[in-house]
């Protein structure tokens, strides 16, 4: 079986090609563009993994995505009622953005991926995981590891901003979230913000 990953439409777009439980390929964007943290469509990077294992995208099986839209666009929308009206202005400038673009990823990617292969199914072959899931799976996956914990923390993904998980075997149980607006990635972005860094 064949898994291509790809990550796209927010910062350091990247693919990576996994047959078998075997990473056989993996690059990010900016290496073939050099815009630092290309946020766009990876399509270098597929075909450079593509390349690598010298097959087309209608020899992959499935396409996997490492973020669930809509359960993110979710946890947006209860933020911002729950604290209205002082979110207005924030929810005016991101409010645009996720109607016409980051809400219909799924769309997206199956256009994108049409241009390499117009009649593969999408519907049944385009898959999304949850974000922490995914860090924690491009962890442990690839280890040397038959079982190991797995602890993840980052700014924000759908509602995880910290996971704990059991990775054994070829499974991968999570056990345990700290959910937004708590979360250690975010204070450490306010930080490197007020310090004059720019976040990630």
């Amino acid at each position: 079986m064949r898994v291509l990953g790809v990550s796209a439409f927010y910062h350091d777009s990247a693919a990576a090609l996994i047959e078998d439980g075997h990473l056989v390929s993996a690059a990010q964007e900016e290496r073939f563009t050099r815009k630092k943290h290309d946020a766009g469509f990876p399509q270098n990077a597929v075909q450079f993994c593509l390349d690598r294992a010298g097959i087309k995208l209608q020899d992959v099986d499935y396409v996997a995505f490492y973020d669930k839209p809509f359960l993110k666009f979710e946890r947006l929308l209860e933020t911002y009622l729950a604290y209205a009206p002082r979110g207005f202005t924030s929810f005016r400038m991101a409010m645009p953005l996720w109607l016409k673009e980051k809400l219909f990823q799924k769309m997206l990617l199956r256009d994108e991926m049409k241009k390499w292969e117009p009649d593969f199914d999408w519907q049944k072959r385009l898959l999304f995981g949850e974000h922490h899931q995914s860090h924690a799976a491009s962890a442990f996956f690839p280890s040397p590891y038959e079982e190991a914990a797995v602890l993840c923390m980052d700014g924000v993904g759908e509602w995880a901003t910290t996971s704990l998980a059991m990775g054994s075997g070829n499974k991968l149980e999570m056990l345990r979230e700290i959910h937004f607006p708590h979360s250690i990635g975010l204070l450490y972005s306010a930080f490197t913000y007020y310090t004059g860094f720019k976040v990630n």
